[in-house]
C-alpha cells in the first residue's frame, strides 16, 4: 500500500535549551559555547559516557580490598579537623551496626563542617581504599539518609562529558544528568517518533526507539545499557547508509551517459596482441564493472581503488580504447606534469603499434604543438589526451568526450571536474583513481554515494618490497649497504620529514642531511638530485628528470616526491626519522621502490626512542606490504575523526558509532539499506513511511527534491 509523506508539527525536542527547569539564560550560553547544546533534542544527544550503580546499598563489613566503589548508611558519631596547613584535613567516624568507616576531605573543609551533624544518619557513596587497615573514603557523596531510600536508586547514575569551565559554574557530569532527567520525565514516545521499519527492528529485535533513549541514559542494568547502546548505533549506521543509497539511486537516475555499446576493435586487437601480461583476476572484475556502468546510458562515477603497483593504468587504458570503440574521445587528468608524463609516455610504449592517436597537453607544451592538439582534439582526429589541469581550460574543446579518467582525486576539487564535465553535452563517464587506500568501513561511509571498485591484486612479475627497521645507530652500516646497491647499477631515494612547525628547520634538516649524505658519497664517483619545497616548479622538474634518466644515483628529498613517480631502477627507499611518518604516508613512499625487475628494499630508520604508536606504525609497515591491511591499522591508530582524505561530508558525524571498533554493526546495516532500497526505493509503503518522515524532517542532508 502506498502513503502519502506528511510533515511534522514542531516538537518540545527543538526548545531552546533555557527553557528547560534548571537552566536559564548564563548556564544556556555556556552549555552552547562549551558543548553544543543549543536544544532540548542537543541535550537528549548528549551522551553519558559512564554510570555509577547506586542500586544497592551495602554494609561496611561488605569493603575488603578488593572493593572499588560502595554505597552505605550509617550514623555520623564522630567529626575533628586534624593537621595544620596544607595537611589539614576534615574527619568523620560513619557507623553501622557491622563497622566503622573513616570519611576524609581536603577540600571544603568549612562547608562540610557544617552541614554534617553527629548524630544523624547518612548515605555515603564513593572509592574505598585502607588507610591504616581501616576502610576509608576520601571525598564521599554524602547526603542525608531517610527510609524512603531503602532501596537504593532504581537505576545506574550517569555521568556526562562535560569541561572545566562548566565544573566552575555548577555543571558537572552529574549536574548534567539531573538537567537529563528533567527533560525525559518531560517527553513521550510522540517526541522520539521510530525511525527504523517495523519489520526490520523486528527481523533484528532491536529495541524501540524511545526506549533506547530512556536507557542509554538511565538504564536499570549493564545489560540493558548494551542493548540500547547496540540500537542507536545501529540507527546511525543504517541512516547514513540509506541517505547514501539515496543519493546514489538518484544520481543513477538522474544524470544520462553515454553508451558504450560495443566492444570494438581498438580493445580486442590490443587485448589480443599488444597486452603485456596476463590480467589478474582483480582488473578483470573491475573492468567488467566499467563495462557494465558505461553501457546503461547512465554517467559513471566510479571510485578505483588499487594499491601502489596494481596495475590501474592498464585498466585506464582499455577503458579508454573501449570509449574510442564507440566513437568517443578521452582523458587522463593527472595532478603534476612529471607524472601527466609519465602516463603519456607509458600509454604511447603500450599503444606503439596501435592506430590509435594519443597526445600530451600540460602547461608547458608549446604553442605550435597546443594549437595543433586543441585542433585534432575539436575535428575528432585524437582519441586520447593524457595531461594535467591545462585540460580543462576554456579553450580546449572536444568534439565529443565520453570518458574522463581523473589520477589521483583529492588534488582536484569539484569545480575542476564540473568544469571538465561542461566539455560534453552529455557529461562523460568518470573514473577516478586513486592509489592510497581507504579502508573497508571509511569507503562505507565517507565515499559510500559513489561506486567503487578494489584492486587488491598485484600483477605477476611484481616482487614485494622487503621492509626492515633500523635505528640511528646502524646508519653507517645503512650507507655501506646504499653504496653496494648503486655500484650494482641501482639507485635509491632518500627521505626527511615535514616538521610542521617551522619551513626553515624543515630546509636545515633536509641540508645537514644532504652534507651527511654527500660526505658519504662524494662527487664525481656520485651524484646526488635534491628536491624540496622551496625550488621553483622548473628546479624541481630538473632535478626529478636528472634522477628518472638516471644521471643522478641518489635522490635526497622532503615529501614532495609525488605519489606514482615512476623510477623502475631505484631499489633503495630509506626514510629519515621515520616515527615522524603517518602509515599511509609511509606505505606511499615504499610504493616509489619496486617497479622494475630487481629486489627492493624500504628501510625505515628512527632514534632510539619510540613511543607506543609509532612503534606499532613501524612494526605495521615491517609486517605487510598490503595497503588495506595498512589503511585499517592506520584508522585504527589515528581514530576516525583524523583520517586523511576523509570526506567532510558530514556522513561521520556519529555520535556513538565508531568505525573501528562498530564493524560488525556497520556490516549489517550496510546490508539491510540496501535490500530496503532495492524493494521500495522511493521508501513510499507504510511500513516505511516513519523512515521518509524522519529523513524529510533531518532537512538539508538527503537528496529528497530529486527523489520524492
Amino acid at each position: 500500500m502506498k502513503t502519502q509523506a506528511i510533515t511534522a508539527a514542531p516538537s518540545i525536542l527543538d526548545s531552546p535549551i533555557e527553557y528547560l527547569k534548571g537552566v536559564g539564560p548564563l548556564k544556556a550560553d555556556l552549555l552552547k559555547k562549551e558543548l553544543d547544546i543549543f536544544t532540548f533534542g542537543d541535550l537528549l544527544e548528549h551522551f553519558p559516557n559512564r554510570h555509577i550503580d547506586k542500586t544497592t546499598i551495602n554494609t561496611i563489613a561488605d569493603i575488603s580490598a578488593v572493593t572499588d566503589f560502595i554505597q552505605v548508611v550509617g550514623v555520623i558519631d564522630d567529626i575533628a579537623i586534624i593537621g595544620e596547613k596544607r595537611s589539614k584535613r576534615l574527619v568523620a567516624q560513619l557507623r553501622d551496626k557491622t563497622g566503622s568507616l573513616e570519611l576524609c576531605w581536603f577540600q571544603g573543609i568549612n562547608w562540610v563542617e557544617k552541614n554534617l551533624h553527629v548524630g544523624k544518619p547518612y548515605l555515603v557513596f564513593g572509592k574505598t581504599g585502607f588507610f591504616n587497615g581501616r576502610p576509608q573514603i576520601t571525598h564521599p557523596e554524602i547526603e542525608p539518609w531517610s527510609p524512603a531510600m531503602i532501596e537504593g536508586k532504581n537505576f545506574l547514575e550517569p555521568v556526562y562529558p562535560t569541561t572545566e569551565k562548566l565544573k566552575t559554574r555548577g555543571l558537572n557530569g552529574k549536574q548534567i544528568g539531573k538537567l537529563t532527567l528533567a527533560l525525559m520525565e518531560m517527553i513521550s514516545p510522540k517526541e522520539i517518533q521510530e525511525n527504523i521499519p517495523r519489520p526490520l527492528m523486528e527481523k533484528l529485535q532491536l529495541l524501540p526507539r524511545y526506549t533506547a533513549y530512556c536507557a542509554i541514559h538511565f538504564p536499570k542494568s549493564k545489560e540493558e545499557y548494551e542493548v540500547a547502546l547496540y540500537r542507536l548505533k545501529f540507527d546511525e549506521f543504517f541512516i547514513s547508509q540509506v541517505r547514501l543509497g539515496l543519493t546514489r539511486l538518484s544520481r543513477h537516475k538522474q544524470s544520462k551517459g553515454v553508451v558504450f555499446e560495443k566492444v570494438g576493435e581498438y580493445f580486442n586487437t590490443f587485448y589480443s596482441k599488444h597486452l603485456p601480461f596476463e590480467l589478474t583476476g582483480a582488473q578483470k572484475r573491475v573492468l567488467k564493472e566499467i563495462r557494465t556502468d558505461t553501457a546503461r546510458g547512465r554517467q559513471m562515477n566510479r571510485l578505483l581503488q588499487g594499491d601502489v603497483g596494481s596495475g590501474k593504468t592498464i585498466v585506464a587504458l582499455l577503458t579508454m580504447l573501449l570509449a574510442a570503440d564507440n566513437g568517443f574521445q578521452s582523458c587522463l587528468m593527472a595532478p603534476t606534469e612529471i607524472l601527466a608524463q609519465q602516463h603519456y609516455l607509458g600509454l604511447s610504449q603500450l599503444l606503439k603499434d596501435m592506430p590509435v592517436n594519443i597526445r600530451l597537453l600540460t602547461g608547458s607544451t608549446k604553442k605550435a604543438e597546443r594549437r595543433e592538439i586543441l585542433q585534432q582534439l575539436s575535428d575528432g582526429s585524437l582519441h586520447m589526451i593524457t595531461g594535467t589541469h591545462a585540460i580543462i581550460e576554456d579553450p580546449v574543446q572536444f568534439k565529443n568526450l565520453g570518458l574522463s579518467i581523473i589520477d589521483e582525486q583529492h588534488r582536484f576539487g569539484v569545480a575542476q571536474r564540473a568544469k571538465l564535465w561542461a566539455k560534453a553535452a552529455i557529461h562523460p563517464h568518470v573514473l577516478v583513481m586513486t592509489a592510497t587506500p581507504i579502508p573497508r568501513t571509511l569507503a562505507m561511509t565517507a565515499y559510500g554515494d559513489l561506486d567503487y571498485s578494489i584492486m587488491d591484486e598485484l600483477p605477476p612479475g611484481r616482487k614485494p618490497v622487503t621492509t626492515v627497521h633500523r635505528n640511528e645507530m646502524h646508519r653507517v652500516r645503512v650507507m655501506d649497504f646504499i653504496r653496494s646497491e648503486i655500484d650494482r647499477g641501482r639507485q635509491a631515494f632518500i627521505i626527511f620529514p615535514l616538521i610542521e612547525e617551522s619551513e626553515k628547520l624543515d630546509y636545515e634538516n633536509l641540508m645537514d642531511g644532504y652534507e651527511h649524505v654527500k660526505a658519504f658519497f662524494p662527487e664525481p664517483k656520485y651524484w646526488i638530485s635534491m628536491l624540496h619545497g622551496r625550488q621553483t616548479p622548473d628546479i624541481k622538474e630538473t632535478n626529478m628528470q636528472r634522477f628518472v634518466k638516471g644521471d643522478t644515483q641518489i635522490m635526497v628529498s622532503t615529501t614532495v616526491i609525488e605519489v606514482g613517480v615512476n623510477v623502475p631502477n631505484a631499489s633503495i627507499m630509506v626514510i629519515e626519522n621515520a616515527e615522524k611518518f603517518g602509515l599511509s604516508q609511509l606505505h606511499q613512499l615504499r610504493g616509489r621502490v619496486g617497479r622494475g625487475a630487481e629486489k627492493s628494499y624500504c628501510i625505515l630508520l628512527t632514534g632510539s626512542k619510540l613511543n607506543n604508536d609509532a612503534r606499532e606504525r613501524i612494526k605495521t609497515m615491517c609486517a605487510t606490504n598490503d595497503g588495506f591491511k595498512i589503511a585499517e591499522k592506520d584508522l585504527e591508530l589515528r581514530g576516525q575523526g583524523d583520517n586523511e582524505g576523509t570526506r567532510q561530508s558530514g556522513a561521520l558525524n556519529f555520535k556513538l558509532a565508531n568505525l573501528v571498533l562498530d564493524k560488525e554493526i556497520l556490516e549489517k546495516a550496510k546490508i539491510e539499506a540496501e535490500i530496503l532500497l532495492t524493494s521500495d526505493e522511493e521508501l513510499t509503503s507504510a511500513d516505511n513511511l516513519p523512515l521518509k518522515n524522519y529523513l524529510l524532517l533531518q532537512r538539508g542532508k538527503t537528496v529528497w527534491s530529486k527523489i520524492s
